[in-house]
């Protein structure tokens, strides 16, 4: 584990290195989401500690590696809203969703699908961002993925499938807003070829239906391959193992 302390009077402080061990912090740290300032109340910190683990990875979700989850639809409870925090990584946005995740759960759903406005505009799922492959309004093979106006998180691994799709130039690749309506049309008239969430911990992962009112939305993303999504992880893996060169990575020798 590394670990570097910070203080608004001396910067960062020197990294450490050193094994895996138990974290000890003061009872009245002051955000222990980030924050280790001895101190109880509702305030800036003035110290904090950056702590980063590494270690081997498993599935991330316990259907397994790249199997298809399916996704808790429910306006009831909306994660983030225009004027907030919902696009960024703080303690906040996670705490406040693990009661939606539980209902979920509930429902036999893995992951929420967090709904947004009367419209119910799609945003993103509790651990990734959301991309829909489908044949859009237009008739036009689409990637389409929501966009970032400030309600969703501006996941890495989501910048890079949009960099790879767009110089791929096989189909059209837009951020745009997209709503449950939509996509219910789309599947009664089999518009729809897969949809994927993307993250850094499960790099990208198959959903295969949606609860949404009560009735189960099949998406039929496994039927169709599923192609792009099987395309997508292997890219990205392998430039992330070093398998392909990339200008995204840097060989340390």
């Amino acid at each position: 584990m590394l670990t570097v302390e910070w203080s608004s009077e001396f910067g960062w402080e020197k990294p450490h290195i050193k094994p895996f061990q138990n974290l000890s912090l003061h009872p009245a740290s002051s955000v222990l989401h980030y924050g280790v300032e001895s101190s109880l109340g509702v305030k800036k910190p003035s110290k904090a500690l950056l702590l980063v683990i590494l270690s081997p990875v498993g599935p991330y979700f316990s259907s397994g590696s790249f199997n298809p989850v399916s996704l808790w639809a429910n306006p009831k409870y909306v994660r983030a809203w225009e004027g907030g925090t919902g696009d960024c990584k703080m303690g906040g946005n996670y705490g406040a969703s693990l009661f939606a995740q539980c209902e979920a759960v509930e429902h036999g759903c893995q992951q929420v699908l967090w709904l947004y406005g009367k419209d119910h505009q799609i945003t993103e799922v509790g651990t990734m961002n959301l991309f829909l492959y489908w044949i859009n309004e237009d008739g036009e093979e689409e990637l389409a993925t929501p966009p970032l106006d400030g309600i969703i998180l501006p996941g890495v691994t989501r910048q890079s499938i949009l960099e790879l799709a767009r110089q791929w130039g096989e189909f059209r690749v837009t951020e745009r807003y997209l709503t449950m309506g939509q996509l219910t049309a789309a599947l009664e008239e089999n518009r729809v070829k897969e949809m994927f969430g993307s993250g850094t911990a499960c790099v990208v992962c198959p959903v295969s239906d949606i609860l949404y009112k009560g009735k189960v939305l099949h998406i039929p993303t496994m039927e169709n391959g599923p192609e792009l999504t099987s395309r997508i992880l292997s890219k990205l893996t392998d430039i992330q193992y070093g398998r392909e060169e990339s200008a995204w990575t840097v060989v340390l020798s």
